[in-house]
C-alpha cells in the first residue's frame, strides 16, 4: 500500500501569510484575534475574530480571477501556490491526470454570495453576477485550484467545519492509495461578513468578550466560547516513491485516521471522540506512549472540553502527552482550523517544538499537559492533531516523521 507524506505547506492565517511567517508568530505568540474591521460589528454581541491581515489579492492573482472569486477562493488560490512551490513542483511538468485536489469548506464564498443578495434587492436581477452560480459554492475552491494548475485527477469536496479540514486529508490520502502521485488538500475558509456572522452566532457558541487575549480559552475555568477565524492551509500530498523519486523533502508522513460521530443526546453512550483517537492510532499501528504530542480540538465550550480532555486522559493517562492548541492565537478558522494545526504539527515534527497554548490557564481539573508559557523543546516523532466539527463529527489523524530514504514502501 502506498505510504502518503506531506513535501509542501502554504498557509494562510490571521498572525501569518506563508508558513514559515505563521510558525514564526505561533512560536513567539503573536496574537492575531482583534475587533472586526471586514464590518462594523457594533449591533452584534460578539465583535472579535480572526482576520487574515495584509493579504492584497492583486498581488498574488491574475486580475480576470478578481471578479468570479469570494475571499476565501483568493487566499486558497495563493495558499495553493505557495504550497506547490515549497513543494517544488511545478503542475506544467506532471501529467494532468496525476494530480487531484480535495478540499474542505464549511461555508463557501458566504461574503461574494451576500454582495450579490444585495445587488438583487437593491438593484435588480440583471445587475447579478453571472460568477455567483458558482463563487458561493462549497467545491469553488477545488475548482479553482484546479483550473489554476491543469490539474484533472481525482477531485472533490468535503462539506465540513473543523473535522471536515481532516477528513479532506483523508480523503487525499485515499487517492494517493489509488495510485495518484499527487494530491492539493486542505481548507480555506473566509466568512466574517454581516450574513456569514449571523450565521456563526446561531450556532450558541462564539465568544463574547471584548478582550482578544481573554476571549478563546480552551481548557481554562473561563473558558465561554471560541472566536471565529478565517484562512487555513492548503498542503501538498505525495506519494512516498514519487516524491524520492524527485528528490523532495518530506516534512513527515500521514501515518494513521480515524473518524466517528458521536451518538445522539441522551442515548447513554459515550461521546465518539476517544473512538476516533484509537482508530487513528490503531490505524497508524501507534501506541499512546509512542505519541509525543497532541494538537487538540479546543472548543473553549466547558462542556466540550471536559469531552476533550476525558477523552485524552482515557487514552494517554492523566497528564500523559503534551497537549497544545496553537489556535488561541488565530480562532477557529472551521474547515481550515484543523488543516492549519496539521501545518503546525508537521512544523514541530520538523523544528522539536511544541507551540504554547497562549492566554489560558489551564483547569487543573481537566488532568491534561497543557503547554502554557514559552513554547517546549522535545525531541518529536509523532503527533495526534484532532478536530470535531458542530453535530457531532470527530476526526483523529496521526502525524510521524518519515523514514529514512532508503526504507522500502
Amino acid at each position: 500500500m502506498s505510504t502518503a507524506v506531506f513535501t509542501g505547506l502554504g498557509v494562510a492565517a490571521p498572525n501569518g501569510l506563508g508558513a514559515e511567517e505563521y510558525w514564526a508568530a505561533t512560536r513567539t505568540g503573536r496574537n492575531g484575534i482583534g475587533r472586526i474591521t471586514h464590518f462594523v460589528p457594533d449591533q452584534y454581541p460578539a465583535q472579535l475574530a480572526g482576520e487574515v491581515k495584509g493579504f492584497v489579492a492583486e498581488e498574488h492573482l491574475p486580475g480576470r480571477l478578481l471578479p468570479q472569486t469570494d475571499r476565501m477562493t483568493r487566499l486558497a488560490l495563493a495558499a495553493a501556490d505557495w504550497a506547490l512551490a515549497d513543494a517544488g513542483v511545478d503542475p506544467g511538468d506532471l501529467d494532468d491526470y496525476d494530480m487531484g485536489v480535495v478540499t474542505a469548506s464549511s461555508s463557501g464564498g458566504f461574503e461574494f454570495g451576500q454582495n450579490e443578495l444585495r445587488k438583487l434587492w437593491s438593484e435588480g436581477g440583471r445587475r447579478v453576477s453571472a460568477y455567483q452560480s458558482f463563487a458561493w459554492f462549497y467545491a469553488v475552491n477545488s475548482g479553482q485550484i484546479s483550473i489554476r494548475n491543469g490539474m484533472k485527477g481525482p477531485s472533490g469536496v468535503l462539506v465540513g467545519d473543523q473535522a471536515g479540514g481532516l477528513d479532506a486529508l483523508a480523503q487525499a490520502r485515499r487517492q494517493i492509495r489509488k495510485g495518484t502521485p499527487l494530491v492539493v488538500t486542505g481548507g480555506v475558509d473566509a466568512s466574517i461578513c454581516p450574513w456569514g456572522w449571523v450565521a456563526q452566532l446561531a450556532g450558541g457558541r462564539l465568544s463574547r468578550s471584548r478582550r482578544p487575549e481573554h476571549a478563546y480559552l480552551p481548557f481554562d475555568a473561563e473558558a465561554a466560547g471560541h472566536v471565529p477565524g478565517e484562512g487555513g492551509a492548503i498542503l501538498i500530498l505525495e506519494d512516498r516513491a514519487a516524491a524520492r523519486r524527485r528528490g523532495a523533502r518530506t516534512y513527515g508522513e500521514f501515518a494513521g485516521y480515524g473518524a466517528t460521530f458521536d451518538p445522539a443526546p441522551g442515548s447513554g453512550r459515550p461521546p465518539g471522540l476517544r473512538r476516533a483517537v484509537e482508530l487513528a492510532l490503531d490505524d497508524a499501528g501507534v501506541r499512546p506512549d509512542q505519541v509525543d504530542v497532541v494538537f487538540a480540538d479546543a472548543a473553549a465550550v466547558p462542556e466540550l472540553d471536559r469531552i476533550e480532555a476525558e477523552a485524552l486522559t482515557g487514552v494517554f493517562g492523566p497528564y500523559g502527552v503534551p497537549v497544545t492548541a496553537p489556535k488561541t492565537l488565530v480562532g477557529r478558522l472551521y474547515s481550515g482550523a484543523a488543516p492549519l494545526d496539521l501545518a503546525a504539527a508537521l512544523l514541530s515534527l520538523r523544528d522539536g517544538v511544541i507551540p504554547a497554548t497562549a492566554h489560558v490557564l489551564p483547569d487543573p481539573r481537566h488532568r491534561l499537559d497543557l503547554v502554557t508559557g514559552p513554547p517546549r523543546t522535545a525531541e518529536l516523532r509523532t503527533a495526534l492533531v484532532l478536530a470535531r466539527g458542530y453535530g457531532g463529527f470527530n476526526s483523529a489523524v496521526v502525524l510521524r516523521t518519515d523514514r529514512a530514504p532508503d526504507d522500502s514502501d
